[in-house]
């Protein structure tokens, strides 16, 4: 594994940070501090708080994408799909919860460009998703509930990982998966 670049340590921190206190009141002399390093010498690796927002979010959302693409383009069921995207939050969660409080909490801080670019990824992520229930629910893999509810009761449950799994010490990410999967898509019943 290679080590991080400076640059990424900022990113890192900054992302922890950001999840604990909200973008909007993260200074750069706080980010300073939690490093500590002089708030002059983060300038060395970024240009400011809004790139180090944008990297955050967009680099998030891009493997979102990309996961979600190869997923759709896939030649599978639409209840494998569903298992795959249900992997997909859980890796990306285990290996970034920091990161996915700025893109779930923050992401309305991002600058004009970058705002629309995610807007975009998450919009069609999501219609991906609906669609994907949807030839599940008409290929009758899926009971026919209401669409945009199992879209709502999934995602929303996804999204919200990063908040609930760091604060459990006993469910090994293998048993995370196996019952998620199971949970969102048979229910508890």
């Amino acid at each position: 594994m290679k080590p991080e670049s400076r640059k990424q340590e900022i990113v890192n921190a900054a992302a922890i940070l950001f999840k604990e206190k909200g973008y909007s009141a993260v200074t750069m002399r706080d980010l300073a501090t939690a490093m500590g390093i002089k708030a002059a010498s983060l300038y060395n690796h970024i240009q400011s708080k809004q790139e180090i927002l944008s990297t955050i979010i967009i680099e998030l959302a891009e493997e979102f994408t990309t996961g979600m693409n190869l997923i759709v383009n896939s030649d599978q069921s639409a209840i494998r799909k569903l298992e795959n995207i249900i992997s997909l939050h859980i890796d990306v969660t285990l290996r970034n919860a920091d990161g996915l409080a700025s893109l779930n909490n923050d992401w309305m801080h991002l600058e004009e460009e970058n705002l629309l670019s995610f807007e975009k990824m998450r919009n069609d992520y999501e219609e991906n998703f609906r669609q994907i229930v949807r030839k599940g629910v008409d290929a009758k893999e899926i009971k026919s509930n209401n669409i945009e509810i199992i879209v709502f009761s999934t995602l929303s449950t996804l999204r919200t990982l990063y908040l609930w799994y760091p604060k459990q010490k006993n469910i090994d990410a293998g048993i995370l998966k196996k019952d998620m999967i199971a949970v969102l898509l048979q229910g508890v019943v």
